[in-house]
């Protein structure tokens, strides 16, 4: 897409602090960083969420997160590291080109608040893995 600014980094049209690419992927730094070390990986084409991805951009965007979760972890000696990935605007999603943020996380540094804990009871959770499974 012409305007999609994940597929102009991807053409080079704008700068970036790459950190590592491959075939199908590509990794740098967030220019709007958590902390330093906040990295992305992104599908090299234009693919809007997780429910287009094939499994060949699946595997490579995951393997390429791994790498780069590991790189941020001795890179940076933070204490944990966050993988952050949403899809669509109810779920959070700013730019509409899939991609994973890699946060390093600091003990106390209070990022990305949670959602409150429930706890459903058993036949909950196995008809709602029951109405999952019929979906797969």
């Amino acid at each position: 897409m012409d305007d999609c600014i994940f597929c102009r980094l991807v053409r080079g049209e704008l700068p970036i602090s790459k950190i590592a690419e491959d075939e199908h992927t590509l990794s740098f730094l967030n220019i709007v960083a958590a902390h330093p070390g906040h990295g992305l990986v992104i599908v090299k084409p234009h693919v809007e969420n997780i429910y287009s991805l094939d499994d060949t951009l699946a595997a490579a965007v995951f393997q390429a997160t791994a790498r780069l979760a590991r790189a941020v972890k001795a890179a940076t000696g933070c204490d944990g590291v966050t993988l952050f990935q949403a899809n669509e605007v109810a779920g959070g999603q700013t730019v509409f080109h899939f991609h994973i943020h890699v946060l390093p996380r600091y003990k106390g540094d209070e990022l990305l608040p949670f959602w409150p804990a429930t706890a459903p009871n058993r036949e909950a959770l196995d008809a709602m893995a029951a109405r999952l499974r019929d979906v797969l």
